[in-house]
């Protein structure tokens, strides 16, 4: 580990005091109030003991080269150590349960990651502390982490698993120069390869422009670089690094400072301090969205040293001029790794093509095909500024849960979006594969989509919507979000809008069923759907409501398809107006843009 500047150990040591509040010196373990992603976990609350932040911990008050830490990080690495399934023959050999509270046999499923996660906070250890730790803990560390390795290559993830295949790549690969376990090595070579190959093959990583994952990918290839010898890992991991930060920078809407959509995967719809001190460091503070004093730095900053390319540096500091992302980021003619298959939640496996436009006063973005999974920001966009940064997001909701059954099918040219959403019969519901809907049917009080805005709304204004063919306005600071139902249709139900807000945020509703619990099988709907369009701009309202008024929408005995002519382009969606298998939707829907097919027009 390189020496910390005195800026660096300031923000270390302020990150590791609010850090030791929360160590609880009975268990030897971090105690936080109890938080998950509503998987993998059967706990409801209270607070829990988590393994891999206890181990991150361990590993800064080793950092810290303060005493009294050292001996209490001695004392975690034994009993994280203690929770590690350690039996070759068990099918959870290497890893560790998410809480000391819930052994592996509890968990629902566990979580095989943890292998993963946990291995690279001990190696961190044996990188740099090995020699402050008695010899029996050393050799427990060492242990430990042959384990998590043979976990990993039990496991072998295949390259679509971005995050989790490259920290993969990274454990292994570093472990085996370490400890000189060749095996292990020339698996994680092998494993970087592939990821290496697979990414030039694509042009993207599958978990596309994901604020969370694609900065746990640029941690974990940066530590490649840092940490690894083999000079054909660095150069692979140097190639990664580029196009991590290209999609990085490429979405990056310097207006409002937010990560222009969309995202295969977030847990946040604004970013904010985090995510601009990573790019403030990141680019050694040539892009600075906030002052040094205020930046923020967790306890384990220190130790990764991304670097974003100089090339991109532009990207974060002007938009002078609207500018359009159109890219395909799966080929669909590769096998998918299950555990991806299941987060992208395309078992199809059809073409995935991402499109974003950049104005300076909003940006929007939207997949081709995708569902409504809660992670998923299938059409996201921006307003605002950096001060007061806005979103609007499209939902589906299923007891005011987001329904991953939801499908979404759109085109998407500059400012404009054609939409139509439809159902599948045998996808998730809370979770696109974990909840799985049983005989095409759920129980439900409430169903609906959502044209949701939040973050600052104070200054947005909705317009009065009465009847479902109108026009639906909101305004802020000059820019206008129109939203058109062309066409809807429930099985019998009778449909209605609604317009509302709270004290967070606003929305315009389509409402597909509202009222006494019933079971809707979707088998048995003969039409359920929505056609939409969407506008974005500065213009007068006349001029925004007359551009969605040129939109015709067709229906067959199967398929409904709309056409909108928009500023001398043609516009065209078209997909199944019956519910039916996800994969079955997601093959039959076509997309094109003045006649050329979605995926065929990309740069």
């Amino acid at each position: 580990m390189s020496q910390m500047s005195q800026s660096e150990y300031s923000r270390f040591m302020k990150a590791l005091e609010s850090w030791n509040e929360k160590y609880d010196l009975d268990v030897c373990m971090i105690k936080e109030p109890f938080h998950s992603p509503g998987y993998h976990t059967t706990l409801k609350g209270g607070f829990v003991h988590p393994t891999r932040e206890s181990l991150t911990y361990a590993v800064a008050l080793l950092d810290s080269n303060i005493e009294e830490y050292r001996l209490r990080a001695i004392d975690i690495l034994k009993k994280v150590i203690s929770l590690q399934d350690k039996e070759p023959g068990s099918p959870t050999y290497g890893i560790w349960s998410w809480f000391y509270e819930e052994p592996l046999d509890k968990m629902f499923p566990p979580d095989w990651n943890w292998a993963n996660f946990c291995g690279k906070e001990l190696l961190q250890v044996a990188l740099d502390h090995f020699d402050k730790l008695p010899e029996a803990l050393r050799e427990e560390i060492k242990n430990s982490i042959y384990y998590a390795c043979h976990s990993i290559i039990r496991r072998n993830v295949g390259p679509s698993y971005t995050n989790i295949a490259i920290m993969g790549a990274y454990v292994t690969l570093l472990s085996g120069e370490l400890f000189g376990w060749e095996d292990i090595f020339n698996y994680g070579k092998d494993l970087l390869t592939r990821i290496y190959k697979y990414t030039q093959y694509h042009g993207n990583f599958t978990e596309y422009n994901s604020p969370t994952y694609t900065m746990v990918a640029i941690e974990d290839i940066s530590r490649i670089i840092l940490h690894i010898k083999d000079s054909e890992c660095i150069s692979m991991a140097e190639y990664l690094n580029d196009i991590a930060w290209k999609c990085v920078a490429l979405h990056f809407h310097p207006p409002t400072g937010q990560w222009s959509g969309p995202h295969s995967r977030c847990y946040n719809n604004l970013q904010g301090i985090v995510f601009w001190s990573r790019i403030y460091l990141a680019t050694n503070g040539r892009v600075r969205l906030l002052e040094e004093k205020e930046l923020y730095s967790d306890i384990n900053w220190h130790r990764i040293k991304m670097r974003c390319p100089d090339k991109y540096m532009d990207y974060f500091l002007h938009l002078n001029e609207s500018r359009e992302v159109r890219e395909i980021f799966y080929k669909g003619d590769e096998e998918l790794s299950p555990e991806i298959r299941a987060i992208i939640g395309n078992p199809s496996s059809p073409t995935l093509v991402a499109t974003t436009y950049l104005s300076p006063f909003y940006c929007t973005g939207s997949f081709y095909k995708t569902d409504f999974w809660n992670q998923r920001r299938g059409l996201i966009g921006y307003w605002g500024d950096r001060e007061k940064p806005g979103y609007f997001q499209l939902k589906c909701l299923h007891d005011g849960y987001d329904y991953s059954s939801g499908l979404f099918h759109s085109v998407h040219l500059k400012n404009g979006i054609l939409g139509i959403i439809n159902f599948a019969t045998d996808y998730g519901d809370t979770h696109i594969s974990l909840d799985k809907v049983r005989d095409a049917t759920i129980k439900a009080e409430d169903l609906r989509l959502r044209l949701e805005f939040g973050g600052y709304t104070g200054d947005t204004n909705l317009s009065k919507y009465s009847k479902l063919k109108d026009t639906f306005i909101i305004q802020r600071d000059g820019v206008t979000v129109a939203l058109r139902i062309l066409s809807a249709s429930f099985g019998r139900y009778p449909l209605r809008l609604e317009i509302g807000e709270d004290e967070r945020n606003k929305w315009c509703d389509l409402v597909f069923y509202s009222g006494e619990e019933t079971s809707i099988c979707f088998r048995e709907l003969e039409k359920a759907l929505a056609v939409i369009a969407i506008y974005i701009s500065e213009d007068e309202i006349s001029d925004i409501i007359n551009k969605l008024l040129d939109i015709e929408v067709f229906n067959d005995e199967k398929f409904v398809t709309a056409k909108w002519k928009l500023d001398n382009n043609l516009l065209e969606i078209r997909a199944d107006a019956k519910p039916d298998s996800v994969d079955r939707l997601l093959k039959d829907s076509k997309g094109f843009i003045n006649g050329l097919p979605v995926e065929e027009g990309v740069d």
